[in-house]
């Protein structure tokens, strides 16, 4: 099962992933990353909500080159990555990756590598309403060092 997808409206990651497991019975293990949107940062004000726009045709070709490699790269025997579009709330999920796999390694290291490509290579633009203003995001330094860490 490869399941990749922008989801203009609700995300439920908990029947993504129970397709995935029925889908994947040889699976040794299955490994699954929820993000959701975050109510604040520690040295900001609260987030009021997210908006997340793209370019439908680049995005999901995106995905699913991203989808293609981490098939190729690890020894997957599935793969889910759903991502939310629009606008989103405090604790609403943004994306769901889940990667099932014989060895666990395999999915848990698939998981990582996906988000790492979708937090800092995406093709989403990404902005958060604070104390009624919107403000860009920009991948933080540390978010490219993770994707960098898979070039080596």
């Amino acid at each position: 099962m490869f399941d990749i997808r922008l989801l203009p409206s609700s995300l439920d990651s908990h029947s993504a992933t129970d397709r995935l497991a029925a889908e994947s019975p040889d699976a040794g293990g299955i490994a699954t990353f929820i993000g959701k949107v975050r109510a604040s940062e520690s040295d900001l004000a609260a987030v009021e909500a997210l908006e997340l726009s793209h370019y439908e045709p680049l995005t999901l070709l995106g995905m699913n080159d991203l989808g293609y490699i981490a098939r190729e790269r690890f020894d997957l025997m599935g793969l889910v990555i759903l991502h939310r579009t629009g606008r989103l709330f405090p604790g609403d999920p943004i994306v769901c990756v889940a990667a099932a796999s014989r060895h666990r390694r395999d999915a848990i290291q698939a998981v990582d590598f996906c988000m790492d490509h979708l937090k800092s290579a995406a093709w989403f633009w990404k902005r958060e309403l604070r104390g009624g203003e919107w403000h860009w995001i920009e991948p933080r330094e540390q978010d490219n060092d993770d994707l960098a860490r898979w070039c080596e």
